[in-house]
């Protein structure tokens, strides 16, 4: 165990996190960058005392199911999450649970697609990443909750504002379909993940719908090329839906865009001036 490494390697990872990216406020008097350490430890799920000494390099060996939670807690790519098991003297095995960190090329994709509408969904359905028209078009992530982040959270449980379900989605029925088949396959890929079995216990809880379509144990997905969003400022957003694979992170790049001169065109456009200043919608 390297633990003038670890403790380096733990302090920088933590320290890039913003609080919103975890559904914390930032707070009027924040001084230290990203995270507190007791922000990290809440979400690893170990002491705040804990966490310092493996920041000061005075902590013991961690073990299999604190690194767990230490890689969920600071966002850690496979890569390194592989680091930080070698840093502990501990080989990785699988993953534990979806990657929720996006790699930097994909966040410069998003904001070099001023036009369309972008959003990076995890393996289980949470938005990780979105640019200014997504969140325009959909809503603005960064002021929600984590577990509000998640679409097929909000597809089955709500809040479903003015009864508009999922954005006000044209393919709401089959997208929520496609989430049910897809999840039930990450739910096997990550057996150990304590969100993911979170997520499917609440679904089974709070949704009928979503448990007749669990007990089928259906894991195909059905494509969907193009979908409606009935805005509440704009009225109806016709798009295109490309989906992008991100194998490595087991993450997805999901494009929204309009045909070239379409009123859904002129919509995305009034959107992007518009941007989420005017979106008072309840949530």
């Amino acid at each position: 165990m390297d633990r003038r490494e670890l403790a380096a390697f733990l302090r920088s990872r933590r320290e890039r996190i913003a609080p919103a990216d975890v559904g914390l406020p930032a707070g009027p008097r924040r001084r230290t960058p990203g995270l507190r350490r007791e922000e990290a430890a809440q979400l690893a799920y170990i002491s705040t005392e804990y966490y310092t000494r493996l920041e000061q390099g005075r902590g013991p060996r961690p073990s299999r199911e604190v690194l767990a939670g230490l890689t969920r807690a600071l966002r850690l790519s496979n890569a390194e999450r592989a680091h930080l098991h070698h840093l502990a003297g501990a080989p990785p095995g699988p993953p534990p649970g979806p990657a929720l960190e996006v790699q930097q090329s994909i966040l410069d994709l998003l904001r070099r697609l001023p036009q369309a509408a972008v959003i990076v969904t995890s393996a289980a359905y949470e938005v990780i990443a979105w640019n200014d028209l997504a969140a325009a078009l959909m809503e603005d992530f960064s002021a929600l909750p984590r577990r509000h982040r998640n679409l097929v959270r909000q597809v089955f449980l709500g809040p479903h504002p003015q009864g508009r379900r999922l954005y006000g989605v044209s393919d709401a029925d089959a997208f929520a379909r496609t989430s049910a088949r897809r999840l039930r396959a990450t739910a096997a890929r990550y057996p150990d993940d304590p969100e993911v079995t979170e997520l499917v216990g609440d679904l089974l809880a709070g949704s009928e719908d979503f448990a007749r379509l669990w007990a089928s144990h259906d894991v195909g997905a059905e494509p969907t090329l193009c979908k409606t969003f009935q805005h509440p400022l704009v009225g109806p957003v016709t798009v295109n839906c490309d989906v992008l694979d991100i194998t490595d992170r087991d993450q997805q790049v999901v494009i929204y865009t309009a045909v070239p001169g379409s009123p859904s065109e002129e919509a995305l456009r009034l959107l992007s001036v518009i941007g989420t200043q005017r979106m008072d919608v309840e949530h």
